[in-house]
């Protein structure tokens, strides 16, 4: 017997296709098993397809990447609630996921779609030698969360950056974000995990959970507007709250189909 699955495909941080980061989205009725899940995201070849099943007034959501499940994901789950309000007529303001990372709301604010997420925030650690060998001298800090955070000397130096996949699937942690300040947004920065089955994420909000406790600290100033300067880049507003940080995006959709499992 052939199940029809909806899907979606959701450009998350983007205010018109073709930049962001596309995420596909899988409403279900019940979870698919494990393999099914992580097939359909290696089909998807996305760096995540995000899975959910109402649960009361709450849903219940997973993200897998080409090649593992993650414990979190922030643009996936935007997109997740972009889907659930534009498309599924949810009724109400806010949207309560239920996830490996805790309770993670998503609420709709003007024009921008608003996570919720616990913060991350980064202790200074010493530089492993594969980050030194990846992007050198102008490397002016190194710290670690969930991913290591490596804070580069100019603006230019995170665009300019072009490390060896290789030698970052050495290292330990999710994935490597790159920062410096920049004189057009308060921050820039980009995002590798090649061990995840990403070379270089075009938007990641689960790395704004660690962005913006470093950088408000750093600024002196709790709200940022940031930008992810990977090839489709995508513009993030962040505020720090105490134990919380807020990230905010717009989100479009590319695509809406059906998958014959």
């Amino acid at each position: 017997m052939i199940n029809n699955q909806k899907i979606w495909y959701i450009d998350a941080f983007a205010s018109k296709l073709f930049e962001g980061n596309p995420a596909a989205i899988c409403p279900l009725e019940t979870w698919l098993s494990d393999e099914q899940m992580q097939n359909i995201a290696a089909e998807n070849n996305l760096s995540e397809t995000a899975f959910f099943i109402a649960d009361g007034d709450e849903y219940k959501i997973r993200w897998f990447t080409p090649t593992v499940e993650v414990d979190l994901c922030g643009h996936a789950t935007l997109a997740a609630a972009y889907v659930l309000f534009e498309e599924l007529a949810y009724g109400k303001e806010t949207i309560s996921f239920s996830s490996k990372s805790g309770v993670l709301e998503v609420s709709r604010q003007q024009d921008l779609l608003v996570l919720d997420f616990p913060t991350q925030t980064p202790v200074p650690c010493l530089m492993p030698r594969a980050i030194h060998q990846a992007f050198g001298q102008s490397v002016l800090t190194c710290l670690k969360a969930e991913d290591y955070l490596v804070v580069l000397n100019t603006e230019a130096d995170v665009y300019a950056a072009n490390p060896d996949m290789d030698l970052l699937k050495t290292l330990d942690l999710r994935g490597v974000i790159i920062t410096a300040q920049s004189e057009n947004y308060d921050v820039v920065a980009r995002f590798f995990a090649p061990n995840s089955g990403i070379d270089e994420d075009p938007v990641t909000g689960s790395a704004f959970t660690q962005l913006t406790p470093y950088w408000a600290q750093q600024l002196g100033k709790t709200k940022l507007i940031a930008k992810q300067v990977s090839k489709r880049g995508g513009e993030v507003h962040c505020e720090l709250m105490g134990e919380r940080v807020t990230i905010g995006g717009k989100a479009m959709k590319y695509l809406e189909g059906t998958i014959h499992l």
